[in-house]
């Protein structure tokens, strides 16, 4: 029996079963070891029956809802004699050689009787019959594992709670990684964690955006007092640390970034930081972002500032920035490109980011160049651009110079700041001198999709027909719809594009409905906190891990949430991340078999819409609990899991949010849809002191 959410939603369900007749089957004496060592089965139907006592359960409740086997509300959850649970493994192992028997001899005869003119549209049929045998055979392999498949994940070390996989500094070096690379990306096969990363014994959930953008908790990150007071970054020296807090507040801070932004607007040629807008800029690269306070002043001009910054052990200025709610991922110019396409950003800024443009034959600005948009902006700021001695001026003569031959202008100099703009000619590559400058790539060399291959030593970008100037583009908030224009290269029409905008409104009219009353009750007004209003303010960090068209986070914005969304496009789907950055968002490729470029405990909501039905039809490299353990890693305590995928794969997906021990509850779409939502909220597991 099903019964709709509280603040229901039309067309929504909660799924739930009764099982009434347990009580009257425990009869004897002989039996009641079985009813005690499945209590909790007893108690996730409970937990199903009354949706909302999963996350607020009552004192004399297990902690979890979870059964022996795994299921939280399947009938083969039912506490059995150990004879019959063996039986019934057998019989279920049987019926799997039974259907895959039945299945393969139906097909062929099927196929090779139907007539010519059918045979297109049966064999789309037959395509999606045996994508869901697929997923029914691993549901019934899952069961005939047994119990011994399904215990819970265990905890990891206290070593693992900032650290990043594919991020190993120590073993990079021990494999012979050096001149820089050894701040590389490396997953190998060891670099899987198989295990739930506890936070520090004094983790406090984060302040509410925006008071947390200008106040964390020390014990939240992993910084010592002296990495603060000996940083040399402009925006790191702006920040204060005392006991329990850091706070970014002080008014020299908010003085030293206003008139900073507001000499590179003027050096552009504009009024102030508030008209970047109108100038084409909308989405920044900040390298080595400090701890983002140059992005956080620019946020509420409606500019978008993302943060890369390497791998550190400590006083992680990605880790910070996160920490804030600002956009931030681990990324190193030393060997590899980073994972965007050609043509990504409005503008590109480094303020003493520690990157030796000059060196590698000026490679590094090559890729600047590959991931500038025509007609954006590099912003340099450092001491090299005044240089005095004979070796530095060298150094920043090189610099100038390459700029120069790869077709920049130079804007405009004053004091340690050099503003250049990448011209909006394509010509311009043609017109120069043979052998000045480096080469233009040609059309197998210049590719969309750039996960983490080698840095290239030509001009990207050229030929790509997304080459549309900044000038030329709508202004944000209009260049989120894009004009017909920019998506027919994409192959799209603009009704396609509306029609996906209109079902990720209700989409997200759907989530909140759902979200919002859980949020409050599970979070009631703290001490000393005004009352918050809808959404409560509890999410600012979301990550979509299959963004598509990047419409979760289009009506995210309409709708008037407060947040910002790291958009993801698998490497085992269609590209759409060009579509996503040319629409004014910001967003990465990523491949789900490998660790994502953060740190643990990111993000307060964790969005998937068909990505499981994406990865089950891949050859498979990894398996869906290893995906799951890394959700659980970047997810922050107390944070949201959405997942919204097909009935089969969200029952096995609720199978492995019980082994992560998350809370979890299966909406229904429609009444007829095959489709279902898997909610889950991860709890606030704390580490005991030692």
């Amino acid at each position: 029996m099903s019964r709709p959410l509280h603040r229901g939603i039309s067309g929504m369900r909660i799924s739930g079963n009764n099982n009434d007749l347990w009580d009257s089957q425990m009869k004897d004496k002989t039996e009641k070891e079985d009813l005690d060592r499945n209590r909790s089965s007893d108690h996730s139907y409970l937990s199903l029956k009354f949706p909302f006592r999963v996350l607020l359960p009552e004192n004399n409740s297990p902690k979890y809802c979870s059964s022996e086997n795994g299921f939280a509300s399947d009938p083969f959850s039912i506490g059995t004699p150990r004879t019959r649970h063996k039986f019934t493994l057998l019989l279920l192992k049987l019926s799997l050689a039974v259907i895959l028997v039945l299945a393969l001899t139906g097909s062929f005869w099927w196929t090779i009787s139907i007539s010519t003119s059918s045979r297109s549209q049966i064999l789309h049929n037959y395509r999606r019959l045996q994508e869901q045998l697929v997923s029914d055979l691993w549901d019934i392999g899952e069961l005939s594992f047994g119990s011994s498949r399904l215990k819970e994940v265990e905890f990891c070390s206290q070593d693992s709670e900032n650290f990043v996989p594919c991020f190993n500094v120590s073993e990079n070096l021990a494999l012979g990684f050096a001149d820089g690379n050894e701040n590389d990306r490396h997953c190998g096969l060891g670099s899987k964690q198989s295990c739930q990363v506890l936070p520090p014994v004094n983790y406090r959930i984060p302040l509410r955006w925006p008071t947390g953008k200008d106040v964390i908790w020390v014990s939240n990150v992993k910084i010592t007092a002296q990495e603060v007071l000996s940083s040399g970054s402009l925006t790191k020296r702006m920040m204060m640390l005392d006991e329990e807090q850091i706070s970014f507040r002080s008014s020299s801070m908010f003085d030293g970034v206003e008139d900073y932004s507001h000499q590179i607007a003027e050096m552009i040629g504009l009024r102030n930081e508030s008209n970047f807008i109108q100038a084409g800029v909308r989405t920044i690269l900040d390298i080595g972002c400090g701890y983002g306070s140059f992005g956080a002043h620019l946020f509420p001009k409606q500019l978008l500032t993302m943060c890369v910054a390497n791998y550190e052990a400590s006083g992680s200025q990605v880790q910070l920035t996160l920490e804030r709610g600002l956009p931030a991922m681990i990324g190193s110019f030393s060997s590899k490109q980073l994972p965007y396409p050609s043509l990504s950003f409005d503008m590109l800024h480094c303020a003493q980011c520690g990157i030796s443009w000059d060196q590698k034959d000026g490679i590094f600005l090559i890729e600047v160049d590959r991931v500038l948009k025509p007609g954006g902006y590099f912003v340099w700021t450092s001491p090299l651009t005044n240089a005095r001695n004979k070796e530095n001026l060298k150094r920043w003569n090189f610099v100038r110079d390459f700029a120069q031959n790869i077709c920049w202008e130079m804007l405009s100099q004053q004091d340690e700041t050099v503003v250049w703009k990448k011209t909006t000619k394509r010509n311009c590559y043609g017109s120069r001198k043979p052998g000045l400058g480096p080469s233009v790539c040609s059309r197998s060399h210049d590719i969309e999709s750039p996960y983490y291959q080698p840095l290239q030593a030509c001009i990207a970008g050229t030929q790509s027909r997304r080459w549309i100037p900044i000038e030329e583009r709508k202004t944000w908030p209009s260049r989120s719809s894009l004009s017909e224009g920019e998506l027919k290269i994409y192959g799209l029409l603009s009704d396609e594009l509306a029609e996906d905008s209109q079902s990720w409104r209700t989409a997200v009219h759907n989530y909140w409905s759902l979200l919002s009353p859980l949020i409050f009750s599970d979070h009631p007004k703290r001490p000393g906190d005004e009352d918050p209003s809808p959404p409560y303010n509890m999410l600012r960090n979301v990550l979509d891990m299959n963004a598509h068209f990047g419409g979760f986070n289009s009506a995210l914005l309409e709708a008037g949430k407060s947040v910002w969304v790291m958009n993801v496009v698998p490497t085992s789907g269609p590209n759409y991340l060009p579509l996503i950055l040319d629409r004014g968002f910001v967003g990465v490729l990523h491949d789900w078999c490998e660790a994502f470029p953060t740190y643990p405990r990111t993000y307060d909501l964790v969005h998937a819409a068909g990505l499981l039905s994406l990865e089950i039809g891949q050859q498979r490299r990894c398996t869906m609990l290893d995906i799951f353990t890394e959700v659980d890693r970047v997810l922050r305590p107390e944070g949201w899991v959405i997942i919204h995928d097909t009935a089969p794969l969200i029952e096995s997906a609720r199978v492995l949010a019980t082994r992560l021990k998350w809370d979890a509850r299966i909406t229904e779409i429609e009444s007829n849809s095959d489709e279902r939502l898997l909610i889950c909220q991860k709890p606030f597991f704390k580490r005991q002191a030692s």
